[in-house]
């Protein structure tokens, strides 16, 4: 057994490097200098690398590919054309444009990742409540409601978040039967949100907007045969999702398909420039998951999940209930506090150690995805979609303080959380 003050010292190291990135250095340089020590320390051995890197190459291929799919069809208009259509769909009113907008948030989060909401979706969603010339309070509301709900509704399906993805791959639970499950989950999730999000900021929406300056949804289509080819593609793609736990097939390579399927149709496209997207996707993240994953296995390696493993195993023993909500709460207190990234894979460990079997231990490791995927919105390091949603409305001029966004984190979280984990309970007791 390695030195667990040694290996907790690295992981802490590495994780204020990640988050803090001095200089805009890369999120994958420390992850995988980190990863480098922990190898050459002795905390990780280079066969214990080989392990990692199968337990999280599908995850990030799969999430890089959703990504670039999520580029070309911004580039083509998708997600602008999306946006003003529900801004027309709202007739003038702030109420159903709020709703809508967050429908839409919700949708782009369970097909494209809580990552591509924030990455696509924020930009669109901020330009055109400036385009409405909506007071700064309900520009606020709009912008703190769409980021609270890319990462709250990114729970139905696989791919809806990178989280999800490496949790299934580990406890080897399939897209269809993962769906099944979180699908009712998510919605409750949605639910909950809506109805919080309405109360939190209704004194700050607009009776009554003006979208008449708003162009028609069609003038945001830049490629019309490109667009038209896409539906085709995201079809295919989402049947093709379900074939992977029947045929036996990695999530990856069902997205990666897609992906080049749509980098290929767009190549003679006038809208998108392949190359340059190619090389502006996130391949940091490939770097980032197998070095942020060799640290993390460092913890294991060193004892410091056993204690988590005693506390789940207690916890569970204290019947399925309390053990969702127990495993539920501690993700996300640690995903706040630590990032959700390796608190998904801390806890698996933890989960993987206490000696649970059969539904109990679905029904934790899927409370592991509901604490790690919300959890995350009580403090701004939470996520990496999270960080990225910051960057992105900080480039436009609209900075969001610490003090704030962790007053409304833990408000909205706490008892949105609290709800999905009581539907996540229901929907695993049959």
């Amino acid at each position: 057994m390695s030195d667990p003050v040694l290996a907790l010292a690295l992981f802490l190291i590495v994780l204020v490097l990640v988050i803090w990135q001095p200089r805009g250095l890369s999120i994958g340089w420390p992850a995988a200098a980190g990863g480098v020590l922990a190898v050459a320390m002795g905390i990780v051995s280079l066969s214990e690398v080989g392990t990692v890197i199968g337990l999280v190459w599908d995850a990030t291929l799969t999430f890089v590919a959703l990504i670039l799919i999520s580029l070309v069809l911004d580039a083509v208009g998708f997600f602008e054309w999306a946006a003003l259509h529900m801004a027309q769909r709202s007739r003038g009113s702030g109420l159903r444009l709020f709703l809508y907008t967050l429908l839409l948030g919700a949708v782009v989060a369970a097909f494209f990742a809580n990552d591509g909401a924030a990455l696509i979706l924020t930009p669109i969603v901020y330009e055109q409540v400036r385009a409405l010339r909506l007071a700064p309070a309900a520009i606020l509301a709009f912008v703190m409601a769409g980021g609270f709900i890319a990462d709250a509704t990114s729970l139905p399906l696989i791919v809806s978040n990178l989280v999800n993805i490496v949790s299934a791959d580990y406890f080897r639970i399939g897209f269809a039967a993962y769906a099944v499950r979180m699908v009712p989950v998510d919605l409750a999730a949605l639910a909950a949100s809506l109805l919080l999000l309405y109360f939190f900021f209704r004194k700050d929406l607009p009776r009554r907007v003006d979208t008449q300056g708003l162009r028609p949804p069609r003038d945001a289509i830049r490629d019309p045969k490109l667009f038209a080819a896409s539906w085709v593609v995201l079809a295919l793609l989402l049947v093709g999702y379900f074939l992977t736990q029947a045929l036996h097939l990695p999530v990856s390579s069902v997205a990666g398909g897609a992906a080049l399927a749509l980098l290929l149709l767009a190549r003679r496209s006038p809208a998108v420039q392949v190359r340059k997207l190619v090389r502006e996707a996130p391949w940091k993240i490939v770097v980032f998951s197998i070095g942020m994953y060799v640290v993390i296995f460092g913890l294991r390696n060193a004892g410091l999940t056993a204690f988590l493993s005693q506390t789940l195993h207690a916890a569970a023993g204290a019947g399925r209930l309390f053990g969702i909500l127990y495993t539920g709460y501690l993700a996300a207190v640690l995903s706040s506090v630590m990032n959700n990234m390796p608190t998904v894979m801390v806890n698996a460990l933890a989960i993987h150690g206490a000696g649970v079997t059969g539904g109990l231990r679905l029904s934790l490791a899927l409370a592991n995805v509901v604490g790690s995927d919300l959890g995350p919105k009580i403090t701004p390091i939470g996520s990496l979609a999270t960080l990225l949603w910051l960057h992105v409305l900080e480039r436009r001029g609209m900075k969001i303080g610490w003090g704030y966004y962790m007053r409304v984190g833990v408000v909205l979280t706490l008892p949105v959380l609290l709800v999905t984990l009581l539907a996540l309970y229901g929907v695993t007791a049959f």
